[in-house]
């Protein structure tokens, strides 16, 4: 049995920290919100995030930062992209001891451009852990909470917190894989929001199945050359990290990003649906840091670009895409052919 924190009282932080109470771990689920912890401890339910679902006995809720990281051996962070920073900051004031850093968020940093663990590592104090590891892959906490059978992968090049994070995790109806790939999985699972909006904004145009499979496709490919040119495995991305979590997001109601961008497709304005969505739509703040590198690099994004224009340059959602479908024309095994090599000359 391990003492493990879980930083991030959301929809995936509460099912992740369910995962590690099967597992008979000691589990203390920290949200910065009192008003939250009173009622989850009264209600036994996370009412705003997973209302259906009861919490584990053996769950303890707190709200004090220090008191929920007390004498840990892990905290798994699982917080949005922009509260990363301001997290780990704090736990340089709490934290004495050395311990094992995973998370489970997914996106990039605007105009630092920074992966997931590259923000933790420029913010957390090198004596307090070794290396970070990523947990991520096609996971719905909806779907986690019930225990129904998810897999997905824990990477980081330190192979042996990787395997502790195997072992901390893994049980009948939550299997997870390693790898070494954290550049990889972290892209991946960052850079499929911006596709699964895209998925979302072709359902709400009325398209059908043959414009989303399309998209996914071509979203795959555009995900791998990204991934690639920054250093990532291509075979990552037929994987879970890849190929798995594009399809779950971009065919799923679970998704926000796939909601949000169904919104769009149907004609709402962006703050209208983040305002009734009432949750963080990760894809949009990643999309706006992948189309800036993007750019700023010369690596062909056309999808990522479409999605950009229709959020933060109010195209008309049917332009964009009409925009796509008259491209110039390009031979479809060459485009495969250049993302591995651009692995080869990595």
């Amino acid at each position: 049995m391990s003492k493990v924190a879980v930083l991030g009282a959301g929809s995936w932080g509460t099912a992740l920290a369910m995962v590690l109470c099967d597992n008979h771990h000691d589990v203390r689920l920290w949200t910065h919100n009192p008003n939250q912890k009173k009622a989850m401890e009264l209600e036994k339910k996370n009412q705003k995030y997973l209302p259906d679902i009861s919490l584990p006995e053996s769950l303890a809720i707190y709200d004090d930062l220090s008191q929920a990281i007390e004498q840990v051996e892990a905290i798994v962070l699982v917080v949005p992209t922009k509260a990363i920073r301001e997290i780990c900051q704090k736990l340089n004031d709490v934290l004495d001891d050395k311990v094992v850093i995973i998370h489970g968020s997914k996106g990039i940093e605007p105009e630092s451009h920074y992966r997931i663990s590259e923000m933790i590592k420029a913010e957390l104090s090198s004596s307090i852990y070794d290396d970070v590891v990523a947990l991520s892959g096609p996971s719905h906490a909806e779907e986690v909470s019930v225990k129904h059978p998810t897999t997905v992968t824990a990477a980081s090049e330190n192979g042996e917190l990787v395997a502790f994070t195997q072992d901390l995790f893994i049980n009948q109806y939550f299997r997870v894989y390693t790898s070494k790939d954290i550049i990889g999985v972290e892209l991946g699972g960052a850079l499929k929001n911006i596709i699964a909006l895209g998925a979302g904004i072709s359902d709400g145009l009325g398209y059908g199945d043959n414009a989303k499979a399309a998209l996914i496709t071509r979203g795959l490919a555009e995900i791998s050359r990204f991934a690639t040119i920054k250093g990532a495995n291509p075979l990552t991305f037929i994987g879970l990290s890849g190929v798995g979590d594009l399809i779950v997001t971009c065919t799923s109601a679970h998704s926000r990003n796939w909601r949000a961008g169904n919104m769009l497709g149907k004609g709402l304005q962006l703050h209208d649906i983040l305002s009734e969505m009432g949750m963080i739509v990760e894809g949009i703040r990643t999309t706006e840091a992948v189309y800036q590198l993007a750019k700023k690099e010369n690596i062909e994004m056309p999808i990522t670009t479409g999605i950009y224009d229709v959020i933060y340059e109010i195209r008309s959602p049917k332009e964009v895409v009409d925009d796509l479908m008259t491209r110039d024309r390009t031979n479809e095994v060459d485009d495969i052919a250049s993302i591995l090599l651009n692995r080869n000359t990595d």
